[in-house]
């Protein structure tokens, strides 16, 4: 029930209405903003309430914007129903509806840096924001928004919205408060320098400014964020994590990084990344800081062990095992945690000031360093690029880490060329897998590609890698490729299932 530790202005009472009356302010070919990122912190009632019209014979397809993933009361509700025209700027393949949608054609899809779309709806870039729908644990007296666990794009959507929905969870503990960080840049010309110059410092307010009379409907809902514990690692991942660790210690001995402190790490989403960052529990690093994108259930169990003191992102991932964390304590997560707007999380200005150290997982790597992030045989769209350009353009050591085997064994990740190259090799550094670690730094084409063969693939594919390479050194040049025979392993797997 909404109460006045929720709503903290009376006037606010008299703006709360159902879902169906706050589903009724979205037309048809409107855009509509959504609070939220991967997936937290996202609305649900209302979108659940128009996707029931849609199916019921309402006409209406509309473009969604986001900060990123967002949970299936939005994604998988409103795709199901054909209620989507086009999405962006990212989108996770667990929300099969979209992913057959994207990949079918129905749903037009805008693939983008993370960093980018808030600054391009604020240029104007993409039209206007017709409304805006924002999950939040409290309103203050003034009407501004206090965010639930998840930033995203929230400032700047609702700073252009015409019309805002507010969804009030109860379900979210109001402790929240004050760990959010919500700056908005100016334009150009005058845009300024983002005053952040280490990973917990704070330049912004702790809420969203909004103002009463912008506020049209107030949604009561108490949904907690459809978010999974992560799996413990295999032993892929913990070998993966080994390797890593060893690497980033060889680089403090060696003075790349500096010996008394560890720079401000950042890691991507999935389970192979939330286990290569808890490997870190087992290193020598101590007062670790996070300047990251999303912060996943090992920043939590770190910040507990007390390997990390400060962890900035634009959200966290409330899976059940992290909800029972923060509620046993949550002011150790309160003093850690900082969450920010998304163009601020990924700022390519900040990510370099500060020298984080980025890491991210892609679907495949190819011999010359190049790596593909987002799609399968090179057209079905698997994932966004999310953040990762954002961080591996400008982070000050850039690490690819994934298992060198996928399907079981019978696909290698480390292949001729790449099907789809969202990172090209001007932009890579290290590679590593549960094989070893390939530090192409410093090394021209054909030399980083045998580190890599003999470094990162497994035993059973290096001899194919090392033919094919010696096949397309023939032609010369100074990256050889053999387009002819390139792909033979691709179309073998995708003929047969396997490359062997």
């Amino acid at each position: 029930m909404l109460d006045k530790d929720r709503l903290r202005n009376p006037a606010l009472f008299g703006k709360i209405v159902s879902a169906d009356e706050a589903a009724n302010l979205i037309q048809d070919g409107m855009n509509v903003g959504v609070s939220g990122f991967t997936p937290s912190g996202y609305p649900k009632m209302t979108t659940i309430a128009l996707a029931k019209q849609i199916k019921a014979g309402k006409k209406c397809r509309i473009n969604l914007w986001t900060g990123a993933s967002v949970g299936p009361e939005i994604e998988e509700e409103l795709a199901a129903v054909d209620g989507i025209a086009s999405r962006q700027p990212y989108y996770a393949a667990s929300n099969k509806s979209m992913r057959k949608g994207i990949n079918g054609g129905t749903i037009n899809y805008i693939d983008q840096h993370l960093s980018h779309f808030a600054q391009q709806i604020d240029y104007g870039f993409h039209g206007d924001v017709d409304v805006a729908i924002v999950e939040v644990i409290a309103i203050t007296p003034e009407g501004n928004l206090i965010l639930c666990s998840g930033v995203g794009n929230t400032p700047m959507l609702v700073k252009h919205a015409k019309h805002i929905i507010v969804e009030v969870n109860t379900a979210v503990p109001l402790s929240l408060e004050g760990m959010h960080d919500i700056y908005i840049c100016d334009k150009p010309p005058f845009r300024r320098e983002i005053p952040i110059y280490h990973a917990g410092d704070r330049c912004g307010k702790t809420y969203v400014e909004c103002g009463l009379d912008r506020i049209e409907a107030i949604v009561e809902s108490d949904i907690l964020d459809r978010v999974r514990t992560l799996s413990d690692p295999d032993e892929d991942a913990v070998k993966i994590a080994e390797n890593l660790v060893d690497f980033l210690e060889t680089e403090q001995k060696l003075g790349r990084i500096p010996k008394d402190r560890m720079l401000p790490m950042q890691s991507g989403v999935g389970s192979i990344a939330n286990a290569v960052l808890l490997g870190l529990a087992k290193s020598k690093f101590e007062n670790l800081e996070m300047y990251s994108e999303i912060l996943q259930d090992s920043v939590f169990k770190l910040i507990k062990l007390g390997k990390i003191v400060k962890a900035s992102g634009c959200a966290f991932t409330p899976s059940p095992a992290v909800w029972q964390m923060y509620k046993e304590d949550p002011e150790l997560y309160n003093k850690a945690v900082v969450l920010r707007p998304l163009d601020i999380s990924n700022s390519p200005e900040v990510i370099r000031r500060l020298g984080v150290i980025s890491m991210n997982t892609p679907i495949e790597f190819d011999i010359y360093g190049q790596a593909n992030s987002t799609h399968v045989m090179g057209r079905s769209m698997m994932n966004g690029i999310g953040g990762s350009g954002d961080y591996m353009r400008n982070g000050y050591i850039t690490i690819f880490s994934t298992p060198s085997c996928a399907k079981g064994g019978a696909i290698s990740s480390v292949v001729p060329m790449v099907t789809h190259a969202d990172h090209t090799e001007h932009d890579t550094m290290v590679f590593i897998t549960e094989q070893g670690v390939a530090d192409i730094r410093g090394l021209a084409p054909v030399d980083r590609a045998k580190l890599i063969i003999e470094k990162c693939a497994h035993p059973d594919f290096r001899e194919p890698l090392r033919d094919y390479l010696k096949l397309a050194m023939t032609h010369g040049g100074h990256e050889p490729v053999d387009l002819a025979h390139a792909f033979d392993m691709h179309l073998k797997f995708e003929q047969t299932g396997s490359m062997k």
